[in-house]
């Protein structure tokens, strides 16, 4: 019984997403604290939206990596 074979450049992109996303999962909310630990500076709001926008992209970039790496797992269009 042979090994099941997968695309190994998808399943490497997929895994490259996600070591771009966990990075940002630590910096969003350090970024989301420290706006908050500053409420009464003029860049409160910039700075909160900013936090979020990080975290929002984390999570894309997490979905979208563990999403490319099933593809790549689960191709079925490789030649047999």
């Amino acid at each position: 019984m042979a090994a099941p074979e997968f695309d190994k450049v998808t399943v490497l992109k997929g895994v490259k997403r996600v070591s771009m996303a966990i990075p940002l999962m630590f910096l969003g909310p350090i970024v989301i604290h420290s706006s908050f630990k500053n409420q009464g500076h003029p860049l409160y709001y910039p700075v909160l939206f900013l936090g979020i926008l990080i975290c929002l992209l984390s999570m894309f970039l997490f979905f979208r990596g563990i999403m490319t790496m099933v593809k790549g797992f689960f191709n079925d269009n490789l030649e047999k």
